[in-house]
């Protein structure tokens, strides 16, 4: 029970790396705010597991200060914020990309840690700590061909991260970054364009351990990262990707 007492939103929770996250948080004693775009997803996933559902757009501020309110609500405050939430483009060439699906990527990918941050860093500043997750991406630290604008937003997130750690240590809040290898949630054919067993092989050939990450992997590194037990531990961007960035 290694966060009881304590109290999260988790963005994107409802599947992939999110509800990984999600789940085990809960079985290790938080309260948990299940919040996802897809509200019917976010229910069903605290009618198998517990926590509190929240339908939220990450993009929006009205949605983003709707959530905090709600968790604030249902557990009394919050301790923890996991921005898990994110979407790619297509591999495509960064030219034709268009207008309107890199400001698509950069409002839920960017503008959310943002919003996040304005709603929740003066509650934590006010209670005298907190802790901030990004999940982020190998893909800010090496980036792949083709997925110019969500290798940089993601690169965006890392730095994000740093500066934010810096700025909030004294008042006591960490901010680290999970940087995950592609896994086995739904982004996945995003990534690769078509899920094949020629493309699967193609891309595994990058990972030194050989193997996709996996919700359960972002979880345990979720867990320490958010605990008690990293209380020295800020502003760490914790590659999760079977050496894909050596």
């Amino acid at each position: 029970m290694r966060l009881q007492g304590k109290r999260a939103i988790v963005t994107g929770a409802a599947s992939g790396f999110g509800a990984g996250i999600a789940q085990r948080f809960l079985v290790e004693g938080a309260q948990v705010v299940i919040a996802d775009i897809n509200g019917a997803a976010a229910q069903s996933f605290v009618a198998d597991h517990g926590g509190v559902a929240c339908t939220v757009d990450v993009s929006d501020k009205t949605s983003v200060e709707a959530m905090v309110a709600l968790a604030n609500d249902a557990m009394g405050g919050v301790d923890i914020l996991v921005n898990n939430a994110g979407i790619t483009h297509l591999p495509t060439p960064l030219e034709d990309v268009s207008e309107e699906e890199f400001d698509r990527v950069f409002a839920v990918n960017c503008k959310s840690v943002f919003l996040t941050a304005q709603a929740l860093v003066p509650q934590f500043k006010t209670q005298g700590g907190g802790a901030v997750l990004n999940v982020a991406s190998t893909a800010g630290v090496s980036p792949r061909p083709r997925l110019n604008w969500y290798n940089a937003s993601k690169g965006w997130m890392i730095t994000a991260t740093r500066t934010m750690a810096v700025e909030l240590a004294p008042d006591g809040i960490r901010v680290n970054a999970l940087n995950p290898v592609a896994g086995e949630t739904p982004l996945l054919k995003s990534f690769m364009g078509e899920d094949t067993p020629e493309i699967r092989a193609k891309f595994l050939s990058t990972i030194p351990l050989g193997r996709f990450s996996t919700p359960e992997d972002l979880a345990n590194a979720a867990l320490y990262l958010c605990s008690d037990e990293a209380g020295m531990v800020t502003g760490v961007c914790m590659e999760v990707d079977g050496g894909r960035c050596i």
